[in-house]
């Protein structure tokens, strides 16, 4: 983390989504093996190495979303917003995250989400010219997050 961030955490998927893909891919290589007799057996390879090039590049890919509060701004994923339109940040359990995304969710709002994440911090948005109300943003540290949103509009030290 640079000296200037005051927050910043990676979105990566969990361990459990790389074993279970390790074990899907697995699967197929075993089913083309059985499938492809003799000469033919290099494609099982050759077929599976692929998929888990595959595998892994997506969920890389997934788990590459990054949340920061540093240099004057907010990022969540590939969305980025000046501090200065930051209103008020609520961390919220995984009860109220699901409520907010779902039933009472605002179809404006700008949403990053993680389903193997459950809690999430409630982004007020300021800006008279942006159409988003809020942004709904996963973290495994929410109420972290929301602090350091929350000590740069009152111009505090967030305690991290």
């Amino acid at each position: 983390m640079s000296e200037s961030a005051r927050y910043q955490e990676r979105l990566r998927v969990p361990l459990r989504w790389w074993a279970q893909g390790t074990m899907l891919v697995a699967t197929l290589w075993l089913t083309l093996i059985v499938a492809l007799i003799g000469h033919a057996a290099w494609l099982a390879w050759a077929v599976t190495g692929l998929v888990m090039l595959g595998m892994a590049a997506g969920l890389r890919s997934y788990g590459a979303a990054r949340v920061e509060v540093a240099d004057g701004w907010f990022r969540a994923g590939r969305a980025r917003i000046e501090l200065a339109y930051v209103g008020t940040a609520e961390a919220l359990d995984a009860e109220r995250t699901r409520r907010v995304a779902g039933p009472e969710a605002d179809a404006r709002a700008y949403l990053l989400l993680r389903p193997y994440l459950r809690q999430s911090v409630k982004v007020e948005i300021t800006d008279p010219a942006d159409p988003v109300p809020y942004w709904l943003v996963s973290s495994r540290h929410p109420r972290a997050l929301a602090g350091a949103l929350n000590a740069v509009r009152s111009g505090e030290t967030p305690e991290v």
